[in-house]
């Protein structure tokens, strides 16, 4: 039997994914190009042109990282947003908070972009190099969460001078088009997380007690996402129309396909927390009477179980990858059937919580990836660039298989020792974003190690290697700073 760990206040495991998603990112950012795999790069950008090609279907790991990330931040919004409700925040208060929110990650996507030393110049001078690490410090006390201890005046005025000091900076700066500070030119990536983080939080708010009514907004959006493909339809008209297109498109909002399961997710782990266990998330539901569910140690399944899940998760997901990058659609469909329904046995009877948490989720996943598999062959295929509804609703149903693992990893397992680097860059994602490409490279750049790694880094083997090494370093100054207390929040 296993020992069940004392309840937490935190979601370690969520935190995990999310970590583990953005030094995903980096490590897709870092490897050497041209000469890896196809599987190693985003599927419509093969290499060893890399060229984009929109008609090119598939999905690599490397495409999974963004909706990894989509998704961490949807669970996050539950336990967020109920914390504020727990200090009696009235409504009003809360939708500014989520405005407010919205406006800084808006404001750190366009600011990143005009700091991004790749943006700044092509040209390989020292000058961009030291304006990206200058950029760097810049965000960081924009950003970083300083100390109670210091004054507070200290802790209002740091702020103010490094938003001045931006401000200068962008206003000085020309950039490879001739032109200076420019509204449009943004990190979409980011942008995309403002939109979604907005409506999703909107959505959540107002339907936290009815999970019938969001999935229901699930299905107006996925009528105006199927509608607007019709030309010269009021929808396509809407869908295609902006105010501020710089900050908001309809299109932003598909993403919302992998966003508000996210929310269900982070229902469930507001529930774990609570030590309680809804018999549907999302309402005033019934709680199931401890009597049913054991909320005391030790776990009831044995542990062969877990770690025959963990297993059958990894060959699920494996196969997915594999599958639908090689285009072995329905033998794909029908393997990941299979697991899947071998998997529904090691889910059965929960005797506690922890066990009902993971039950729950992989209900879910199954559901979701059910929904992007039937998806498929909709839209040429799977593909993340242009996204399609396939790649939202697969992706999604991976995100909560993967969660399962650090899940049983960390609060069955009791070994957060092994995925506490990821968890400390969970807790702190603004730095480890940006760490590489302005804090990093530059550094190996202007040391004259970026050029000798790039010299004996032209095998596959290596090539590989030095995306690790970069990802580790950044995930290490990450991990520092997160010890530290210095968190950049927006």
């Amino acid at each position: 039997m296993l020992i069940f760990a004392a309840n937490q206040k935190r979601a370690y495991a969520l935190d995990a994914l999310r970590g583990f998603a953005v030094l995903a990112m980096i490590l897709s950012g870092t490897i050497a190009y041209r000469i890896l795999p196809a599987w190693m790069y985003h599927a419509q950008e093969p290499p060893p042109t890399h060229t984009y090609n929109p008609n090119l279907p598939g999905l690599t790991w490397v495409d999974l990282v963004f909706p990894l990330f989509l998704f961490s931040m949807g669970a996050a919004i539950p336990l967020a947003l109920s914390r504020r409700l727990a200090k009696k925040v009235s409504y009003p208060e809360l939708i500014l908070h989520i405005l407010k929110r919205g406006f800084f990650l808006a404001t750190f996507a366009i600011v990143l972009q005009h700091l991004r030393p790749t943006i700044i110049s092509q040209d390989p001078t020292p000058e961009k190099w030291w304006i990206a690490l200058w950029g760097f410090l810049i965000l960081f006390f924009m950003f970083v969460r300083l100390p109670d201890s210091l004054p507070k005046w200290h802790r209002t005025a740091i702020p103010i001078i490094a938003w001045i000091s931006a401000i200068v900076l962008l206003s000085q700066l020309r950039y490879r088009d001739g032109g200076g500070f420019s509204l449009d030119r943004s990190d979409i990536i980011l942008i995309v997380l403002a939109n979604t983080a907005v409506f999703s939080s909107l959505i959540w708010l107002f339907t936290k007690f009815n999970l019938r009514l969001r999935l229901g907004v699930l299905g107006l959006l996925l009528a105006l996402r199927l509608s607007a493909t019709v030309s010269g339809s009021w929808i396509a008209q809407l869908w295609s129309a902006s105010p501020v297109p710089w900050l908001f498109q309809f299109a932003y909002l598909s993403y919302l396909f992998v966003v508000i399961p996210g929310t269900i997710a982070g229902d469930l782990i507001l529930s774990w927390i609570q030590n309680t266990t809804p018999a549907e998330v999302g309402g005033s539901a019934r709680i199931i009477e401890q009597q049913e569910l054991s909320i005391t140690p030790p776990l009831q399944w044995e542990i062969n179980r877990f770690y025959t899940i963990i297993v059958l998760i990894l060959a699920n997901c494996s196969v997915l990858l594999i599958g639908l990058q090689g285009r072995w659609v329905w033998q794909t469909t029908l393997l990941s059937a299979v697991l899947c329904w071998a998997g529904w046995f090691l889910f059965t009877k929960p005797t506690n919580e922890t066990e009902y948490l993971i039950k729950m989720l992989y209900n879910w996943g199954v559901y979701w990836l059910g929904v992007g598999l039937l998806f498929e062959p909709f839209q040429g295929g799977i593909k993340k660039d242009p996204s399609t509804l396939s790649y939202y609703f697969v992706t999604t149903g991976m995100a909560f298989f993967i969660l399962i693992l650090f899940t049983i990893i960390i609060d069955v397992l009791n070994q957060r020792k092994w995925v506490q680097l990821l968890i400390d860059n969970g807790q702190n994602p603004m730095i480890a974003y940006v760490g590489f490409a302005n804090l990093v490279w530059p550094i190996l750049v202007l040391t004259g190690v970026d050029a000798w790694v790039i010299q004996n880094t032209k095998t596959q083997l290596l090539g590989f290697f030095k995306g690790i090494v970069y990802t580790l370093l950044v995930a290490c100054i990450v991990s520092l700073f997160t010890r530290l207390k210095l968190f950049w929040r927006t």
